[in-house]
């Protein structure tokens, strides 16, 4: 597993480019969202927004400035459940849904103490990580992925609950996202 690799698997999953009417992100191209390929200084039409901007954005703003890259010398597949949550949820959600999960399986701040959930992977969180796989062995990385798999599924089915016109993603998101 490498960054590249989940780039790739991203932009192939997310495809060309779109502008669904019920998409509240507007036009899109390679899953970049037009508001923030102008952010990132891209002026032109969404249509020929470039693949390489796309891969250094995603690179920079998904993978490194969230530091899924820190999470990933512990545990790879986190790293890439975090990354792909991040990009369709946004990181600091994504990085909100590892922080609860661990908070709670911690069993009663016994294996290492809650923390915050300010939504910022620091010393706090890539320490809560290293003890809860220290004091889970093995199968802890797959526990950690299936908790925030579940919050992920169920903040899609709030999402289509609340706004009706998301329920034209719900389906997608459940079969493309998860698992």
């Amino acid at each position: 597993m490498d960054v590249d690799s989940l780039v790739a698997e991203i932009i192939e999953r997310e495809g060309g480019y779109s502008d669904h009417p019920a998409d509240k992100g507007g036009a899109t191209r390679w899953g970049v969202t037009e508001a923030v390929a102008r952010a990132h200084g891209y002026r032109g039409d969404m249509r020929r927004f470039p693949r390489e901007e796309a891969v250094a954005i995603y690179r920079r703003i998904y993978w490194l400035r969230p530091r899924f890259d820190e999470v990933a010398k512990l545990a790879p597949r986190l790293a890439a459940e975090l990354f792909d949550t991040g990009v369709n949820m946004g990181p600091a959600v994504a990085i909100g849904f590892l922080q609860r999960a661990l908070n709670a399986l911690n069993r009663g701040a016994t294996d290492f103490p809650d923390m915050p959930v300010d939504r910022r992977i620091g010393p706090r969180t890539i320490e809560a990580l290293e003890r809860f796989l220290r004091a889970r062995g093995r199968g802890g990385e797959d526990v950690l992925l299936k908790a925030i798999e579940a919050l992920q599924g169920e903040r899609y089915v709030a999402l289509a609950e609340q706004r009706p016109a998301n329920e034209a993603f719900l389906y997608g998101w459940l079969a493309n996202r998860l698992g």
